[in-house]
């Protein structure tokens, strides 16, 4: 069974899953909504395709590791999902996935418009990869 890892937005989430064995995060798509009830079904088809058998969600914690408004963003979506998938679903402090997703691309030599549609995707790939490393 495979482990999916999302990178939540406000209009944006990043969706990456693991392989066969849990071992490699591979970045599959970003899912664009303007319902969050839309992105959840979505997120749905995705556990189905795949076999997920549980759910990675970043947690974007202030740098002094307190929860600001986007941490508690973040949890209800969470929770969210534990309601709509009947599948656990793990938050992960997720400080600095973006900033490193946007370094990563720009020292690879991506444009800002190719950095602007692989951001997300990166950033669910690394939340994903801290997981995996910590379990």
């Amino acid at each position: 069974m495979r482990i999916l890892g999302l990178d939540p937005g406000e209009k944006h989430i990043g969706v990456a899953v693991t392989d066969p064995l849990g071992l490699t995060a591979q970045g599959i798509s970003v899912i664009s909504y303007d319902r969050l009830e839309d992105a959840l079904n979505e997120i749905e088809k995705i556990c189905s395709r795949y076999e997920v058998s549980e759910v990675v969600v970043g947690n974007p914690l202030n740098m002094n590791g307190s929860r600001g408004p986007a941490s508690k963003k973040a949890e209800k979506f969470a929770e969210k999902l534990r309601r709509k998938l009947k599948l656990p679903v793990i938050l992960i402090d997720e400080r600095l996935t973006t900033a490193g997703a946007e370094r990563t691309m720009i020292a690879g030599g991506a444009s800002r418009r190719k950095r602007r549609e692989a951001r997300d995707k990166l950033a669910a790939v690394l939340i994903l990869d801290l997981y995996i490393s910590s379990r």
